[in-house]
C-alpha cells in the first residue's frame, strides 16, 4: 500500500465555502432529488470492514459514533446555522442514534432525507434574500453583526432566520458601500451573488451527497480519514503525480461562464494558439463528429471531466472569445488531448544575493509546494518516474555548479504528500540513517530509514515552514532538526503526526470503471527519531518568525478528536551536527536585525491587526463607526509608508481592512484579478529574505571556528 502524508487543509473539492455555509458544487441540472445507489451502499458496508480492521484506532460503529456522524453531517452542510431550524433538529431526531445501522445495513435514506430538507430551506433563505435586496437598510441605526455562528444555537423561527440574513446582507451591502458602489450597483451584485451561490448549492447529485455524509462519518473517527468520491480521487491523484491527460488550462467560474483564466506551458492549449486567457467555455463535444454539449451555467467541476479524457484523442471547444458580446460570434477549436505537466506545483529553484557584513552570499532557495510521487510511473519504470526528491536533486546539482554558499528549502504551506519522499529527501542531507518511527495500531514499531547513502548537499541548511506545513514536511524538519543538520525558521508547523493508506476501493472490488471511490484511512502515528511525536505540537522552529495565520483555528490542535501528543522510545542515530548550540546567537543577530528592517516591521504589525479583526466577535453596521475604522486604518498605512494589501476576495473577515472592495474573486474584472496576483507574486517575501539573512548568520558563525567557541566568544560580546 502507498503510504501517504497528505494533509487535508479543505473540504474536498467538491465544496466552496461562501459565507460560512459549506456550498457544494454540483452538475447543472438534477430532475429529481438525490436518491442513495446500490454502489453507496456497497461501499459504506466495505467501508465498516475496512475501518474497524484497519484504522489506527476507530471506536466501534454504534451509537454513540452515531451521535457524533449525525451532528458533523449537520455542520458539514450547515455549518454557520444559517439554514436549518430547530424544528428540522427536532425532526431529524430519529436519525441521531441510528445512523450506525444505517451504514451497517447499506440503509442510506437518512441522510438524503436530511439532505432534502436543507435543499427546502436554502431555496427559502433565496426567497428571503431577493426581499431582502429590494428593501433599503438604515445604517445610521446602532446595531452589530455576529461573523461567527458556528457556535449559535439553531434558529428558532422563520423570523429569527429573516433577522440573521438582514444582518448579513446590510453587512455585504455596507462593504460594497464603502467601496463607493452606488445602490443599484449593490443591489445587483449581490442578487447574482446570492442567487449563483444558493442556487448552486441545492444542484447536488447522489454521489456528492454520498461523499458529504461518508466524510462526516470518516471525520468522526479522526480528522485525517477521509472519503474521496471517484471525481476527487481523481483530483488527488492528479496532485501526487503533478500531470494530467487534457488541454493545459486552468478554469474558473465567472458570470454564469467557465473560463480560461490561465494557460500551462507546453499544453496543447497553449500550442494551439487559438486560445487565449479570458475565452468563455460554451459548449464541450467528443470529437469532431459528436453533438456539442452546451455548458453555460454549469460549474468547473462538470465541465472539467469533459474536457479531460484519454491521450491522443480530440476534444472540441465552443469558444465565445474574451473580447466578443455576449451574442458576438463563437469559433470552434480542436485539441488533441497530450498530457500536461503542472510544473507550478513542482519543486523550483532560484539563487538570492545577501550582503552579510561585507561579504557578498549566494543562498540558494528551493519551494518544494508538496511531496509528491507518481507511483504509476514508479511501478512501470523505476528509473524514471517524478518525483519531489528528484526535482530537488537536479536543482542542487545546478545550484552546485554556480556555487553556492548555503541552502534554504522553503517548505512553507507544503501539507505532506509521500512518506518515501519524506525520508528519500532528508537522505539528500543527512546521507543515511533513520529519518521517522511508525506506530501502529498494536503498538508495533517500523523505523524508516534512508534507503541508500549519500548526500546530495553538505553544506549549511535552513529549512523555513509555516502553520501550514504539515505531515511530511513536519517529518522532514523534524530529522534535519533532530540531527543539527540545519536551522528551522518560522513558525509551529500544523501538528499532524498521523499516517494514512490510500484503498482504491474499485480496485479492490474489482469494478469495471469507477464506481465506489477511495478511502483514505489513518493507520500509524509517526515519531521522530527522538522519541517524541509531532502530532498535535508538530514543530517547533529554532527560530520564530511572525504569522498571519490564525493558528487558534488552523492546524491539528483546532481539531475536537485529534490524538493527543506522546513519545516513545528513541532510536540510535548519528548526529550531522550542534546547530541548536548557535540558535541564542543566530536569535539575537535576528531581533538587532529586524527592528531596523521597515518592511518586517509593517509585516509584524499587519499581522497583530489581523489577530484584533479575527477576534472581534461582532462587527457594527453603523455606517459613521465603520469609515472611522477604515479611516483610522489607512492614516496607519499611510504612516507605514504604504497602503495595505487588498482583502483577497471576501473569503474572511476584512471588513475595515484598507483595500476591501467587497468583492468576491470572480466578481472582479479578470485583468485586475491576474495583475494583482501578479504584483503580490514580484512582492519582497520579507520572512523568506528574513530566512536567508539567518542562514548567512549561520554560515559565518560555522566558518568562524567550532559551535561552543563561538557561543563562549558572543556572549563575551553581549553587556
Amino acid at each position: 500500500m502507498l503510504y501517504m502524508m497528505r494533509c487535508r487543509l479543505y473540504w474536498l473539492n467538491c465544496f466552496l465555502t461562501f459565507l460560512g455555509a459549506s456550498l457544494l458544487l454540483a452538475p447543472p441540472a438534477l430532475a429529481e432529488s438525490p436518491r442513495p445507489t446500490q454502489a453507496h451502499a456497497e461501499t459504506a458496508i466495505t467501508s465498516v470492514h475496512l475501518l474497524s480492521s484497519y484504522h489506527y484506532q476507530a471506536p466501534p460503529l454504534d451509537r454513540a459514533l452515531s451521535v457524533q456522524i449525525f451532528d458533523r453531517y449537520l455542520k458539514a452542510l450547515d455549518p454557520a446555522r444559517l439554514f436549518f431550524l430547530q424544528s428540522d433538529i427536532r425532526d431529524f431526531s430519529y436519525a441521531r442514534s441510528t445512523l450506525d445501522n444505517a451504514i451497517l445495513e447499506g440503509q442510506l435514506e437518512a441522510p438524503f432525507l436530511i439532505f432534502d430538507r436543507y435543499t427546502e430551506r436554502v431555496k427559502k433563505v433565496r426567497r428571503i434574500v431577493q426581499e431582502l435586496l429590494i428593501n433599503k437598510f438604515d445604517f445610521t441605526a446602532d446595531e452589530s453583526f455576529a461573523p461567527d455562528r458556528s457556535e449559535a444555537p439553531w434558529v428558532a423561527s422563520d423570523d429569527e432566520l429573516r433577522e440573521i440574513w438582514r444582518k448579513r446582507i446590510k453587512n455585504e451591502w455596507l462593504r460594497l458601500r464603502l467601496a463607493g458602489n452606488d445602490d443599484n450597483t449593490i443591489r445587483r451584485t449581490l442578487d447574482k451573488r446570492y442567487k449563483h451561490a444558493l442556487d448552486r448549492s441545492v444542484k447536488l447529485n447522489s454521489d456528492d451527497v454520498f461523499q458529504v455524509f461518508m466524510n462526516a462519518w470518516a471525520g468522526a473517527l479522526e480528522p485525517h480519514t477521509n472519503y474521496l468520491g471517484p471525481r476527487a480521487a481523481e483530483d488527488f491523484a492528479i496532485s501526487m503525480k503533478l500531470s494530467l491527460v487534457g488541454i493545459g488550462a486552468v478554469l474558473q467560474e465567472r458570470n454564469d461562464y467557465v473560463i480560461v483564466r490561465e494557460l500551462i506551458p507546453g499544453g496543447p492549449a497553449l500550442r494551439s494558439g487559438k486560445i487565449n486567457v479570458g475565452d468563455r467555455i460554451v459548449g464541450v463535444a467528443q470529437g469532431e463528429k459528436t453533438p456539442m454539449v452546451d455548458v453555460t451555467g454549469w460549474q468547473v467541476d462538470e465541465v472539467v471531466p469533459l474536457i479531460r479524457g484519454k491521450h491522443n484523442s480530440i476534444v472540441v471547444l465552443d469558444i465565445l472569445p474574451a473580447d466578443a458580446l455576449a451574442d458576438g460570434a463563437h469559433r470552434r477549436v480542436a485539441l488533441v488531448r497530450d498530457t500536461v505537466r503542472l510544473e507550478n506545483q513542482a519543486a523550483s529553484g532560484s539563487i538570492r544575493e545577501i550582503r552579510d557584513n561585507g561579504q557578498l552570499r549566494k543562498i540558494g532557495i528551493i519551494k518544494l509546494p508538496s511531496f509528491y510521487q507518481d507511483t504509476e510511473a514508479r511501478r512501470k519504470a523505476p528509473a524514471q518516474f517524478r518525483s519531489a526528491t528528484r526535482d530537488v536533486t537536479r536543482i542542487i546539482a545546478e545550484f552546485k555548479r554556480d556555487k553556492i554558499d548555503g541552502l534554504l528549502i522553503d517548505l512553507r504551506d507544503n501539507a505532506g504528500g509521500s512518506l518515501d519522499e519524506a525520508v528519500s529527501l532528508t537522505g539528500l542531507f543527512i546521507g543515511s540513517g533513520p529519518v521517522v518511527i511508525q506506530q501502529n495500531s498494536h503498538g508495533q514499531t517500523r523505523v524508516e530509514r534512508v534507503p541508500t547513502a549519500g548526500m546530495a548537499w553538505e553544506g549549511p541548511l535552513g529549512v523555513l515552514i509555516n502553520r501550514a506545513s504539515a505531515s511530511a514536511s513536519e517529518i522532514f524538519a523534524a530529522a534535519i532538526q533532530d540531527y543539527g543538520r540545519g536551522v528551522v525558521i518560522g513558525e509551529n508547523s500544523f501538528g499532524k503526526g498521523t499516517v494514512q493508506t490510500l484503498i482504491d476501493l474499485d480496485e479492490l472490488e474489482r469494478a469495471p470503471q469507477r464506481r465506489y471511490g477511495e478511502l483514505k484511512m489513518t493507520v500509524a502515528q509517526f515519531f521522530r527519531v527522538s522519541g517524541g511525536t509531532t502530532q498535535l505540537r508538530g514543530v517547533k522552529p529554532d527560530i520564530i518568525l511572525p504569522s498571519l495565520i490564525d493558528s487558534k483555528n488552523f492546524g491539528e490542535s483546532a481539531y475536537d478528536n485529534a490524538l493527543p501528543w506522546t513519545r516513545i522510545a528513541p532510536v540510535e542515530f548519528r548526529s550531522a551536527g550542534n546547530i541548536a548550540s548557535l540558535v541564542p546567537t543566530l536569535a539575537l543577530r535576528h531581533e538587532q536585525r529586524t527592528t531596523q528592517d521597515k518592511d518586517f516591521l509593517q509585516f509584524k504589525e499587519k499581522a497583530a491587526e489581523l489577530k484584533v479583526l479575527r477576534e472581534a466577535k461582532a462587527i457594527s453596521l453603523k455606517e459613521s463607526i465603520r469609515r472611522t475604522e477604515r479611516d483610522r486604518m489607512e492614516a496607519r498605512a499611510k504612516a507605514r509608508g504604504k497602503n495595505a494589501e487588498p482583502s483577497g476576495g471576501g473569503e474572511e473577515f476584512t471588513d475595515g481592512e484598507v483595500g476591501d472592495d467587497g468583492l468576491l474573486a470572480n466578481e472582479r474584472s479578470l485583468s485586475n484579478e491576474l495583475a494583482t496576483e501578479k504584483a503580490r507574486k514580484a512582492a519582497r517575501d520579507v520572512l523568506l529574505e528574513e530566512g536567508a539573512h539567518i542562514l548567512c548568520d549561520m554560515i559565518g558563525l560555522l566558518r568562524d571556528g567550532s559551535s561552543s567557541e563561538i557561543v563562549r566568544r558572543e556572549k563575551q560580546r553581549q553587556p
